[in-house]
């Protein structure tokens, strides 16, 4: 085999493993001070309030206000094409993530832990008994993020497995002609109804993720498109007949 042909075969390899693990939590992770505190939920003088998005109307009814800062490890977007959001008629529900904090994050097998996000909820599970012993079931939470400014649903966007974020705004309910949604107001919950609903005021990646496997995945999809270049670059060349 031609080396730029084995090129093309080594990047293949390398781009579909990075691709299947891209969204593993790194193992080694640079956490921001504040992702060791309880989110914070205070009393709020914040009236009800209406909101337009994509042409529907929707009632928001704050009941505290909410500081939370945490690691995300799932997440879903929302585009309202799924069956229960769009007989809903549910846009401004565009992400639910679900974070840790605290001790969760000086959990050295945190990684062993695998998590995702269905429609409206977060699961998790391990095999691993250690990891599952160092890991606090109320310093994780499932957040409905709610928001019809475009530059807060852009920012929500781009986040990644392995960010630590900062969300402010207000626990609350919402609604529309189709019916409304409740918010949990206690970190003590599980299950049906545990879920954090948050009109979102503020929205920041504090620290993006460094994912070496999504770095692994870049450099082999660059280093594919090169090899192949160089691969159908080459001038054909037949063999030559063994009795010239």
């Amino acid at each position: 085999m031609k080396l730029s042909g084995a090129a093309v075969v080594i990047c293949f390899a390398v781009l579909v493993i990075a691709f299947v693990n891209r969204n593993d939590l790194p193992t080694s992770i640079d956490y921001v001070d504040a992702i060791l505190d309880e989110p914070l939920q205070t009393e709020t003088g914040k009236q009800p309030f209406d909101v337009t998005y994509r042409d529907n109307a929707y009632h928001i009814e704050p009941e505290f206000e909410y500081d939370l800062t945490g690691m995300v490890v799932s997440f879903r977007h929302h585009d309202g094409k799924s069956r229960m959001h769009s007989r809903a008629n549910d846009h401004l529900n565009m992400l639910d993530v679900c974070v840790v904090w605290g001790d969760n994050t000086a959990n050295p097998r945190l990684d062993r832990i695998d998590f995702w996000n269905g429609i409206f909820t977060c699961q998790f599970r391990t095999r691993d008994s250690k990891a599952w012993d160092a890991f606090d079931i109320y310093q994780i939470s499932n957040n409905h993020l709610l928001s019809d400014r475009p530059r807060i649903r852009d920012a929500v966007h781009d986040i990644r497995i392995g960010d630590q974020i900062r969300v402010r705004g207000y626990l609350a309910t919402y609604s529309n002609d189709e019916g409304s949604r409740g918010t949990s107001t206690t970190r003590l919950d599980t299950g049906n109804g545990a879920c954090e609903t948050i009109y979102v005021e503020r929205f920041e990646i504090l620290r993006p993720a460094t994912s070496y496997w999504r770095i692994a995945m870049w450099l082999a999809l660059g280093g594919l498109l090169a090899s192949l270049y160089v691969y159908f670059r080459q001038p054909y060349r037949p063999y030559a007949d063994e009795n010239d």
